[in-house]
């Protein structure tokens, strides 16, 4: 950095501003020394992706000043618009000085495999990497369904290594970390993972027709069976795991095919 002045971190998730996982989160970077703004969801907004939507009202996105549990002098908005619009508002005029990464979740429920294309909490950091900003996405692996007990310390524990290693990256690099929903103490040890074919539920989707016309409906069904070394494999062995992805790219050869 040219200045002196304390990286900023742009603190954001798609579960939605009353969030217990992204008051963590904050709590987290505030305590690893970043200068923290959070700008979240005013309503869940899970599942996605980088969709840049938010509410207009003549023109207009509305937020709302608010004040985070535990985390008083942290500036904090809700926002009616999607992670990704947060994101990209923050980059094109709204914060100053513009944050330096963004850190997004924690998410209730792990973010693994190719299905993390999905994800509104991956969708944010993705989003600050067209910024050239470091971005982190962190999700416990709490299941489909918000868990009575949801080990957010564990999270703590691993996020100071985790942060150190994305300031430690080059520019616009992005990283998927997801922790056990475990006591910090049984983790295992961090462990770079590749993505899983999908994800580690999958929704099969039925057409049912009843008195009110015909429906889709959706029911989850879990991978029992993850290939050994993926994300998936490994948080089940109680490893927190780090992948790092890379954003949308173009791959040359479609009209004059490279030989393999």
């Amino acid at each position: 950095m040219a200045s002196s002045r304390r990286l900023r971190a742009l603190i954001t998730n798609d579960d939605g501003i009353d969030s217990p996982g992204l008051w963590t989160l904050a709590a987290g970077a505030r305590a690893a020394g970043l200068d923290v703004v959070v700008a979240a969801p005013h309503v869940d907004s899970s599942g996605v992706g980088a969709s840049v939507w938010s509410v207009r009202d003549g023109g207009r996105t509305r937020l709302h000043a608010r004040e985070l549990p535990e985390l008083v002098g942290v500036p904090a908005f809700a926002v009616e618009g999607h992670p990704a619009f947060i994101v990209h508002s923050a980059g094109r005029g709204w914060l100053d000085p513009q944050p330096d990464l963004v850190l997004s979740g924690v998410n209730y429920g792990a973010n693994t495999g190719h299905s993390v294309l999905h994800s509104g909490t991956v969708g944010a950091a993705l989003a600050g990497s067209l910024h050239g900003w470091r971005g982190l996405a962190v999700s416990l692996d709490s299941g489909p369904q918000i868990p009575d007990v949801a080990h957010w310390e564990a999270v703590h524990a691993v996020l100071p290594q985790v942060v150190d290693l994305l300031l430690g990256s080059v520019e616009g690099t992005v990283l998927s970390l997801n922790v056990p929903n475990r006591p910090a103490a049984e983790l295992g040890e961090l462990r770079e993972a590749r993505l899983a074919r999908f994800g580690s539920v999958q929704i099969r989707v039925d057409r049912k027709s009843g008195d009110d016309g015909d429906a889709l409906h959706a029911t989850y069904v879990e991978n029992s069976s993850p290939e050994p070394g993926t994300d998936i494999a490994l948080l089940a062995e109680g490893h927190p795991t780090l992948t790092r992805l890379v954003s949308v790219g173009e791959l040359p050869g479609v009209l004059n095919p490279v030989p393999a």
